[in-house]
């Protein structure tokens, strides 16, 4: 079987509360990458049809900070996939009233699928179709290799 990118893309909404702020009134990191790993678990779930759980999240990239009543509006994307693995793509942006976006965070998620035994299980392959496409494939594969020697490294 074989998935197109746009058919598992998903986009939440979240507006920043009092209960998400750190002492210095900004948006808490952790709240943002608990944002992200359901996001990531949504994304992977579409793509392969079946239970996911996270294996890391890597390349968090943290580029700006979100406030108290700011709207936060995660987009998450398949970039890679291997035979039980996959790669999502999250950007973040704070949203203004008037619909423009500015990216605050990028982090990239690997979700593994799982069986009902908790055992992965092989995923479908993922169509690039568009330039964008193959070259976040292109940065997936590097990316993967990057995992896999830090693995075998220790790391």
């Amino acid at each position: 079987m074989v998935k197109k990118v746009n058919e598992s893309i998903t986009e939440q909404v979240y507006v920043v509360r009092s209960t998400h702020i750190n002492g210095y009134g900004r948006l808490f990191g952790g709240q943002l990458m608990q944002w992200i790993d359901e996001l990531a678990g949504i994304v992977s779930r579409r793509h392969c049809g079946m239970g996911v759980t996270t294996a890391s999240i890597d390349n968090l990239n943290f580029k700006a900070a979100a406030y108290q009543n700011d709207m936060v509006v995660l987009v998450g994307k398949m970039t890679y996939v291997g035979r039980t693995s996959m790669e999502v793509r999250i950007d973040t942006f704070v949203e203004s009233c008037v619909g423009e976006r500015r990216c605050i965070n990028r982090a990239y998620a690997v979700m593994v699928a799982i069986n009902q035994e908790g055992k992965p299980v092989q995923v479908p392959m993922l169509s690039v179709e568009s330039e964008n496409e193959k070259i976040e494939w292109q940065g997936g594969e590097k990316r993967y290799q990057l995992r896999k020697n830090r693995r075998r490294e220790g790391y």
